[in-house]
């Protein structure tokens, strides 16, 4: 009788227990609050040395608790089949297991992050009134002896006393999360379609759907019909375009088939680009990708989203950024259609304002609307006080032109006048005029636009120059203090561009002297053409040789980094000729850039009857050694350390090796350019650059057997590239012929 007693008394305590803890449960009013106050309480009743209660989510199909620590709250969820606990859940069924360890559905690793050993557990289901599962709860570590039945019991008993409670506040905390998301998704809306600039506003769109969907971050692609590319902009401050073709990745499939795709593991789908996960050093887990339709039902982009924190993403979270694309898809078109007038815009004014020749143009009441700066600097006037100023007065003194322009106007044809002499401020300038109608699209005039060559003497004698040196330097030499440096020499810091046709003994004998001479001037057409771009200046042609200098006469901020482009410019104009020059029977040409960055003399020397401008100095010699060395390293493009340590750009470099020129004592580090190149010049790029600076770090370490491994592998990825054939030869000396004394690395060149 004493033992029913003390049983009887036991269940008492028990239901008074559950009592005291579903009224203090019903009294909060989070639903993180209750599943902490529920856990403590199954601890402290079970003496239990911890626990967690998981609540299933029928969207995502996990089991998820809420640990609270001092840096805030944070969900932890599994999928609801894993470990005991997800067995339990499915089954329906507590289950008691008093070896952990010996369980092959227990999961060791957690235990391996935490530092915490799990030794026995205790898991019971949560069951609603209707007897249905809605999650797990689990007690771990029995203080001072082993969980019983008993436990399991009670345990059950907590869960089902709190379940309404439970199921109420889970209720309740998706609706109020719906409430808010919604209510953020309006105002986000709101304010997104009222911005125009594109970056901002793919900035803000792609914060917002970050935001929004409780990813890692988001990126949303814009298609451009012209390029058929889709685009958007990187970087803290969205400086960065970056654009891919519109039928490549995640994204240009979404793009393509106009259907949403969402990957819960990117790896395990072929579509999926590693690359630029490896490049990144980011690991992409999930992928949410959908397209954005205009209001005519046609796709002009797409969003994605990566890595959602907490699981993959779900169902929902690909309607809601549907619907978020989908109302802010006429701001994005309004913003890209903005960008593009801005854009031809500035780019007219750009070009007006650039022109040599002045233009001015005219309303249908012949009142001057814009004048760009050439126009105001040959009628002697500011840009301004041309601007609503009438034709008479602005071409006072010059009847000829306002005769013109009538009669342009009457017949909406345009008239040029060759060499005429216009009347400026008391002066005389002689000039070709041009006179045109401005038509709107329907053929109605719009007004009249006046163009005027200023053709004087000091034109001609600039025209006539810039035949044979670089405008810029023209201009020097007709400027004011030119005879104070006619026969001068400044020095200067310039990168110096050297460029030679490999085999030209070989070409110019099967072309002949005719066949010579002709493949020169289109070779130096296309050469200096990629020079003149990047605001070089070439210095002299030696032969099948091309010399030019980067900062010369006038200095640039990105000096080196317009040789490099020029360079690389150099290389893809010849790729592109080759197979043109192929086609009609004619030799392939190949060639070799070198560039150095160094303090060089520059100045006109010869005699006041002759001279010639061009520059000297040791930096101009390296720069011929460095091109002489593309041939021992079958390199194309080689750069001194000088010219790469102010380089401002990103290219695609890697270190060649640390030599001594002829005719120096002290090494000097080379890199190679690779931005030429595409996956079928250089397949394996990546892999290629990544084994051979491995193994280059074991070659200067003096390590040359392992160094021999990674040059291997290089040549695995690229059988050919010579640079890795050229180390792995010189590992093989250097094993079976070991320097003496301290190895440095470093490679004396004896040839030129």
């Amino acid at each position: 009788m004493a033992e029913t007693y003390d049983e009887r008394l036991e269940q008492v305590e028990q239901l008074q227990m559950l009592l005291q803890l579903s009224r203090e449960v019903a009294a909060l009013d989070s639903l993180d609050a209750v599943l902490e106050t529920l856990v403590e309480a199954a601890k402290r009743e079970l003496a239990a040395e911890t626990g967690s209660l998981f609540l299933h989510d029928d969207e995502t199909g996990e089991l998820y608790t809420v640990k609270t620590t001092d840096l805030g709250s944070r969900q932890i969820r599994v999928l609801d089949h894993l470990g005991i606990v997800g067995a339990v859940y499915q089954s329906g069924v507590g289950e008691i297991v008093r070896e952990a360890y010996e369980d092959p559905r227990f999961h060791r690793d957690v235990d391996r992050e935490t530092g915490f050993t799990t030794e026995s557990i205790l898991c019971a289901p949560v069951k609603n009134a209707k007897g249905e599962t809605i999650g797990a709860a689990e007690m771990l570590n029995k203080l001072g002896g082993e969980f019983t039945n008993a436990d399991l019991a009670l345990l059950e008993g907590i869960t089902s006393q709190c379940a309404m409670t439970l199921e109420t506040m889970q209720l309740i905390d998706r609706t109020a999360a719906a409430r808010r998301r919604e209510i953020d998704f309006l105002n986000v809306v709101s304010d997104l379609t009222a911005e125009l600039d594109l970056a901002r506003l793919l900035g803000r769109v792609m914060s917002e759907a970050t935001r929004m969907l409780d990813a890692d971050r988001s990126t949303l692609f814009l298609n451009d019909e012209k390029t058929g590319e889709l685009f958007s902009y990187i970087g803290d401050l969205l400086e960065t375009e970056i654009r891919f073709p519109n039928h490549m990745g995640i994204g240009g499939a979404v793009f393509t088939s106009e259907q949403a795709v969402r990957i819960p593991h990117a790896y395990a789908d072929l579509r999926f680009n590693p690359t630029f996960d490896r490049q990144t050093g980011y690991f992409t887990r999930s992928i949410l990708c959908v397209p954005i339709f205009n209001k005519q039902g046609k796709v002009i982009g797409v969003t994605q989203a990566l890595n959602k924190r907490g699981g993959p993403f779900t169902a929902e979270d690909e309607s809601r950024l549907r619907a978020f694309t989908a109302q802010i898809a006429s701001a994005l078109e309004n913003a890209k259609l903005f960008a593009d007038v801005q854009a031809m815009k500035n780019y007219n004014e750009s070009m007006l304002q650039s022109m040599s020749n002045g233009v001015v143009t005219f309303d249908e009441e012949g009142v001057a609307q814009t004048c760009n700066a050439a126009g105001a600097r040959i009628l002697r006037r500011d840009e301004a006080a041309v601007v609503d100023t009438a034709a008479a007065d602005v071409f006072a003194g010059n009847d000829w032109v306002l005769e013109r322009m009538k009669r342009v106007g009457e017949t909406l044809t345009s008239e040029i006048v060759v060499d005429a002499e216009l009347a400026v401020d008391g002066d005389t300038v002689s000039a070709n005029v041009t006179v045109l109608p401005l038509l709107a699209e329907g053929g109605a005039q719009l007004g009249t636009l006046v163009m005027i060559e200023d053709i004087s003497n000091e034109k001609r004698v600039k025209s006539t120059l810039s035949r044979y040196m670089d405008p810029d330097l023209a201009d020097r030499l007709l400027s004011d203090d030119a005879q104070a440096e006619i026969l001068g020499g400044t020095e200067s810091v310039a990168t110096v561009l050297f460029s030679d046709v490999r085999s030209f003994t070989t070409i110019s004998e099967q072309l002949g002297p005719h066949g010579t001479v002709t493949m020169l001037n289109e070779y130096f057409e296309r050469m200096v053409d990629c020079i003149s771009e990047q605001s070089g200046m070439l210095d002299k042609f030696i032969g099948d040789a091309i010399m030019a200098v980067f900062g010369l006469p006038l200095p640039a901020d990105d000096d080196e980094d317009r040789a490099l482009r020029a360079s690389i410019a150099m290389i893809r104009s010849l790729r592109e000729w080759n197979p043109e020059r192929e086609r009609r029977g004619e030799p392939p040409i190949d060639m070799g850039v070198g560039l150095n960055t160094d303090a060089v003399v520059a100045g006109n020397i010869g005699s006041p009857k002759r001279m010639d401008y061009t520059i000297i100095g040791d930096g101009v010699n390296l720069a011929s050694r460095l091109e002489g060395a593309c041939k021992h390293y079958g390199a194309r493009i080689l750069i001194s350390e000088f010219t790469h340590a102010r380089l401002k750009g990103v290219y695609r470099l890697r270190e060649v090796d640390r030599v001594v020129v002829k005719g120096k004592t002290q090494p000097v580090g080379i890199f190679e350019c690779l931005d030429y190149h595409d996956e079928s010049s250089f397949p394996n790029l990546m892999d290629t650059l990544g084994a051979f600076n491995e193994g280059l770090q074991r070659y200067r370490d003096a390590d040359f057997a392992k160094a021999l491994d990674w040059f291997g592998k290089a040549l695995a990825a690229n059988p050919d590239d010579k640079l890795s054939a050229t180390y792995t030869h010189r590992c093989r000396v250097l094993i079976e012929t070991p320097p003496e004394g301290e190895w440095d690395g470093v490679w004396v060149m004896s040839e030129k």
